[in-house]
């Protein structure tokens, strides 16, 4: 065999087309029987003077390069594959690709896609619905189905503590149709945290049952602890004293005095059998 014979006919080339393989010489036929990828499309061999168009392994004539839908040309265009199948943009994109939650429209693929709470948006349509600038992956607020950057949702449905003035991202605390931070609602007098803890008003200002206690409430004359409105809706009052309602009994028998008569000795109170009797 010389350098102008087929390296597997050995068939003179003189004359002939070949083709070359690891730098030996193939007639066509030889080379196209020994070497030539079938077409996915038609099944044919691509024959060596034909262009063989590859995509992950497999391989295509130029003229079979098509999209699996509406058969039209893929070579030198943008496609996608799906199950094996390769698509045209315009026909994945209506296949396949998802929805802008916005304005509904197609996202085509190789666009960037934004995702958020299992929706999708085109990046240009994935924006604050204040001042429509991009989120990005920016933090944001959704609000009505509505998506917002944080300062411009601050600005437009947050409310300011009324003690710090600053913005109540979460949770807070109401008082007297105020809102509040809950770890800025504190005690007036002592600066316990009051969320929720049972607190009395005294003077527009909350207080904490100790403080108030300490401070504002009057003594019981008869177990001497402080009378709240926190203790029962009852208490008594007689010459400037006051008694709890279950404290205001006869200071001999112990028979409560609440809604009848009674008589006074010195400090005691005493029912009539008991006051008449002494």
């Amino acid at each position: 065999m010389t350098s102008t014979d087929c390296h597997y006919c050995l068939q003179s080339l003189r004359g002939r087309k070949y083709a070359l393989r690891d730098e030996n010489a193939y007639c066509v036929s030889c080379y196209d029987s020994l070497f030539a990828n079938p077409c996915e499309e038609c099944k044919q061999p691509i024959e060596c003077d034909s262009k063989d168009l590859a995509y992950k392994g497999r391989h295509w004539h130029e003229r079979c390069f098509k999209c699996a839908k509406c058969s039209r040309s893929l070579v030198e265009k943008p496609f996608a594959a799906k199950d094996e199948l390769l698509l045209c943009t315009e026909c994945y994109s209506d296949e396949y690709s998802s929805k802008c939650f916005h304005c509904q429209k197609t996202i085509m693929p190789g666009s960037r896609k934004m995702e958020f709470k299992g929706s999708s948006w085109h990046e240009s349509c994935f924006v604050c619905q204040y001042c429509r600038q991009p989120l990005g992956t920016k933090p944001l607020i959704t609000k009505d189905n509505e998506n917002y950057c944080v300062p411009c949702f601050e600005k437009q449905f947050a409310h300011h503590c009324y003690s710090c003035k600053k913005v109540i991202t979460s949770g807070g605390v109401t008082y007297h149709d105020q809102p509040w931070h809950k770890e800025c609602f504190l005690c007036a007098g002592c600066k316990t945290q009051l969320s929720g803890q049972r607190f009395i008003s005294k003077d527009e200002y909350p207080y904490c049952v100790d403080c108030f206690s300490k401070l504002y409430a009057k003594k019981c004359a008869a177990c001497k602890k402080p009378i709240t409105a926190l203790g029962g809706p009852k208490f008594i009052s007689f010459e400037e004293r006051q008694w709890h309602g279950e404290c205001f009994n006869c200071a001999k028998c112990s028979v409560s005095l609440v809604g009848q008569g009674f008589l006074t000795r010195q400090d005691d109170v005493l029912c009539h059998e008991c006051g008449s009797a002494s």
